[in-house]
């Protein structure tokens, strides 16, 4: 049986909008084996994005617990949390949010300027994750001089260039045509399967879905079924 790496207990998250109170996620238990490749899908405001900030570390919940990999994240207090999301998560978003003054290498050397690591060490891990995108012979392009795919592998290589515990994925095929869409999403599934990577993934496309192990769909804060 595999281990238990995600674990949610009646995670809840409030906004306020004004003097209005607009509740986002209400009680919702989630675990997601270490492993997996889970698609979360809903409507446009089910709260999909927001569960996967808080997983990542990127906001903390009104009420309940986070626990990734054994750590309760919810009861770090924010300087214990960006050290740990800088550690244990990548992100990769729709839009690839690479400087545009950097080159594919640099920009994948970013997380890496965080840690203790020397520049050799930094410039070694990020030709490897480049090379695992297949952008090898891209490393010296700047973003401009690239393709919308070509700019979703930085960006994907910038996410697994720290070897994190945990990839979560906003929508990473949302501006991309099918073709280039698909390539991606094969490049996920072979982190998944070849590399070991634990992958949460929103998206709005049924056809992105199926490329992962299981889909979860939200409505109105909760989990409405798995399958």
């Amino acid at each position: 049986m595999s281990e238990i790496l995600v674990k949610t207990r009646d995670l809840s998250k409030v906004f306020a909008k004004g003097k209005e109170k607009v509740e986002v996620l209400r009680g919702l238990d989630l675990d997601i084996e270490q492993g997996d490749f889970v698609a979360l899908m809903g409507p446009s405001g089910s709260g999909k994005t927001t569960l996967l900030n808080l997983i990542g570390g990127l906001d903390k919940p009104t009420q309940g617990s986070i626990d990734v990999g054994g750590q309760r994240i919810d009861q770090l207090r924010s300087s214990q949390l960006s050290k740990w999301r800088a550690r244990h998560v990548g992100f990769v978003f729709q839009f690839y949010n690479l400087l545009p003054v950097l080159t594919a290498q640099r920009n994948v050397e970013l997380p890496l300027l965080l840690s203790k690591m020397s520049r050799s060490e930094r410039r070694r891990r990020a030709a490897t994750a480049l090379e695992i995108v297949g952008l090898s012979d891209r490393a010296k392009h700047y973003p401009r001089e690239l393709s919308g795919g070509q700019e979703q592998r930085v960006a994907i290589a910038r996410a697994i260039v720290s070897d994190p515990t945990l990839l979560l994925a906003d929508e990473p095929t949302g501006d991309l045509d099918r073709e280039t869409a698909d390539e991606i999403l094969d490049l996920l599934q072979i982190l998944n399967t070849e590399h070991g990577k634990t992958i949460l993934m929103v998206t709005h496309d049924p056809q992105a879905a199926s490329h992962a192990r299981h889909t979860l769909h939200m409505d109105k804060g909760s989990l409405a079924k798995a399958a």
